[in-house]
């Protein structure tokens, strides 16, 4: 295998792996992913920015067969999948030098079982020359991980940006020529891993606003040729101000809730809201992250179970809690057989949302017209709600 050419002097040396489904055995992946890795060459030394996930590490091995010498192994993310690799590069080519931030160190230590002393930190903003090539570093600090850095070649004016700018699709096409290509993938990969440090991503984005980008060479997924369409929709993600939707994680076991459902989705869609409903029995928990990227409402719906929520629907508000999303208003709905507890375990499963609670509507067993006049009277709040923001005509 010879290494794919992206400029001159700079080479895709990674992975794409179309049969992996699941990611951290938690994150579905219907179109594979990549595990990309870079070959960059100056006029004296080689550098190569990331390696690949080790169950891939036979493409690398393959690319690599006449390279004779690298110079620097950049670790710009100590996850396995973007380091796992780096123990064989080292005992391949035994004078290279492992660069990585100063918080990446002692983590590559712990993850990969290194001898600290073959780690040089850099610092941020720190260059290295290779010979008419010159690498920058940024930290880019929880996109997603603490250690994270990103690597910009200077005269080619290529951004390798690790995680963020990502997709998980595994392709033989090499590049997209803007977001919108890849923005359902990019959406659901921003949704699930990086959402809960958008304010920090704010940040960051900002770090690089200066930057002259060619090109966004990302750790999964193709290489932007259009950066600042990617780069505009991380800035549209990451926005304080939310859409005009809500989104209803719901189950129901004997009809009650679901007909509390139709009615809550019929009333908002009439008020104008668009609503993002989602049956936990059956639900793409990566579709379910991407509607919250925007939503401004959630609205949790199940049946009681032993006294609580029906464990799907909680695992749903578990999701939520821990992504983080920009939602300003939740409520809940639902349905109980004789009593229980499910509006308390929902709200406690849900500290870390910054949320309004609108005034939940529960029924003993099926909805009585009282019960679906409430539910048009929350669809009333939560219009209202929407109009105060400036979500709505």
């Amino acid at each position: 295998m010879k290494p794919r050419e992206i400029v001159p002097g700079v080479q895709y040396v990674g992975a794409q792996d179309f049969d992996r489904r699941l990611f951290d055995a938690l994150i579905p992946l219907p179109d594979g992913t990549s595990y990309n890795s870079y070959l960059v060459r100056g006029r004296d030394k080689t550098a190569l920015i990331d390696t690949v996930e080790p169950a891939m590490l036979h493409v690398l091995q393959a690319y690599l067969t006449d390279v004779p010498r690298i110079d620097y192994l950049i670790s710009n993310h100590t996850e396995q999948d973007h380091s796992g690799s780096i123990p064989w590069v080292l005992e391949r080519y035994p004078g290279i030098e492992l660069l990585s931030s100063e918080p990446a160190k002692p983590m590559l230590a712990d993850h990969l079982a290194l001898d600290p002393v073959r780690i040089r930190t850099v610092a941020d903003g720190e260059k290295i020359d290779l010979g008419g090539r010159t690498l920058r570093f940024f930290y880019t600090p929880w996109v997603h991980w603490p250690e994270t850095m990103s690597t910009y070649l200077e005269e080619d004016k290529i951004l390798f940006s690790c995680d963020w700018f990502g997709s998980h699709i595994a392709a033989t096409d090499l590049f997209v020529d803007g977001a919108e290509c890849v923005l359902e993938e990019a959406k659901r990969y921003y949704a699930e891993i990086m959402m809960p440090f958008r304010k920090i991503i704010q940040k960051n984005l900002e770090k690089i606003k200066d930057l002259e980008i060619r090109l966004i060479a990302p750790s999964h997924g193709p290489i932007h040729r259009n950066p600042q369409s990617i780069i505009q929709a991380y800035r549209d993600w990451t926005d304080d101000k939310p859409h005009n939707t809500a989104v209803i994680p719901w189950v129901s076991m004997h009809g009650s809730t679901a007909l509390l459902v139709e009615r809550l989705v019929s009333a908002l869609s009439e008020r104008g809201i668009t609503v993002f409903p989602f049956n936990m029995a059956t639900a793409d928990i990566g579709k379910l992250a991407m509607s919250l990227v925007d939503a401004a409402t959630l609205i949790v719906a199940a049946p009681t179970v032993h006294v609580g929520p029906h464990p799907m629907v909680l695992d749903a508000v578990v999701l939520a809690n821990a992504l983080r999303p920009k939602v300003r208003f939740a409520s809940i709905i639902g349905s109980y057989g004789w009593g229980g507890k499910m509006v308390d375990v929902i709200k406690g499963a849900m500290p870390s949302l910054k949320v309004e609670l609108l005034p939940p509507v529960i029924c003993k067993g099926l909805p009585r017209p009282s019960d679906l006049e409430a539910i048009d009277r929350l669809a009333d709040t939560v219009a209202a709600k929407h109009r105060e923001l400036g979500l709505m005509g």
